[in-house]
Order: C-alpha cells, then structure tokens, then sequence
C-alpha cells in the first residue's frame, strides 16, 4: 500500500487553421490560432489536478504552445522530443482528405496498414511512425515509474500511442484514436508485449 502508479496522460495540440480547412498538416509547422489557444486554456484548467511530474511534447509549434499553455499551473519541466513529432505526410501535406484519393491512388487505408507498410509518395511508413512511439512509450515506463507523465502530440501519433496499448487487429489497420483536439486521455501501463494490452 501507498505505491503510486504511474499515470500516461496523452492530448492532442490544440486548434489551428489548417484544421479547420480539414487539410493533412503533418510536419508543416503551423501554429495555433485563437480557438486553439483557448482549448489549450481549457485544458489547463481541467489538468491543473492531475499532479504532472513532467511534460513531454512534439517540437513543433502547435504542439509546444499547447504545452507552454498547459504548464502555466503545473509548473513543470516540459522535454521536446522528436519521436511524438507528427508523421511526415509527404506529398499530401496541405491537401484535404477529398484531395487524398486521387493522390494516393489506393484506398487510403493503406497508408494505416501496419503489414503492408505502405511508404510512397515521400509520406513516412506506418511501422516507422509505430516504432519511434512505441520506443518513447518503453522509455517512460523504464525511466519514469512512479511520476505522472503528459504527452503533447498530434493525431497521427496519437493513433500509434493507441495502437500500442490497445493492439492491431490481425488486418493490420492501426486505428485512428479519434482523438480532438486538446482532448485527454489516460492510458495505463500493464505487463506484456507491444501490440498486447500494456
């Protein structure tokens, strides 16, 4: 009794004009915009109690922002690291998701499928995207056992961060997490290999 757990907490950076066009942002470095800035705002409110011992974020704009808004009241260290970097999408950065189809000519699926690995038009491979996650993710529960962990970070990331607690079904499709913008989620560390439940 009186061991703390160790908490994974994970939110997606908050808005910016790309979103809201519904274009592909990847590692186009755009910043906030005002919506975004008060969802962060929001999110620093409802994570003022959560007791986060350290803040780990993306390097680019969107993202950091986020994370300096959030630490405003938790006060804490915020490490920029390049493995929640959103994943480089290549030739469909800027595009929308109606625009994707014909540029990528395949059901865009494919670019989600962990076992075909699709890794055309300059956009990074899923299993890439997967394996630099996931080694961050190993990293904190070795490194970071009784502390209470936030990771800033974007959609496609998000979706590896999902994928790592949550497995791949056997088609090999890594799910979206769904995940909104400055929403947050908890994830839990449990025994097991990646693509198990942790």
């Amino acid at each position: 009794w009186g061991v703390k757990r160790m908490k994974l907490y994970v939110i997606r950076h908050g808005q910016t004009d790309w979103n809201v066009a519904g274009k592909c942002q990847g590692r186009t470095d755009i910043e906030l915009n005002s919506t975004g800035i008060e969802q962060a705002k929001k999110a620093k409110t409802q994570l003022k109690d959560y007791k986060i011992d350290l803040i780990i974020c993306s390097p680019l704009k969107r993202a950091r922002k986020t994370a300096e808004i959030i630490n405003e009241t938790i006060d804490c260290k915020i490490i920029s690291d390049e493995r929640i970097i959103e994943r480089n999408c290549g030739n469909i950065e800027g595009t929308t998701k109606e625009e994707w189809p014909s540029i990528v000519n395949e059901d865009i699926d494919i670019i989600n499928n962990y076992n075909l690995n699709w890794n055309k038009l300059k956009v990074e491979s899923i299993q890439n995207v997967c394996n630099r996650v996931w080694n961050l993710l190993d990293e904190i529960q070795e490194k970071y056992k009784d502390k209470n962990i936030l990771l800033v970070t974007h959609g496609g990331t998000c979706r590896a961060i999902n994928a790592y607690f949550n497995g791949i079904s056997e088609e090999g499709i890594v799910v979206s997490a769904k995940i909104k913008n400055c929403e947050i989620r908890e994830y839990q560390y449990k025994n097991g290999k990646i693509g198990e439940n942790k």
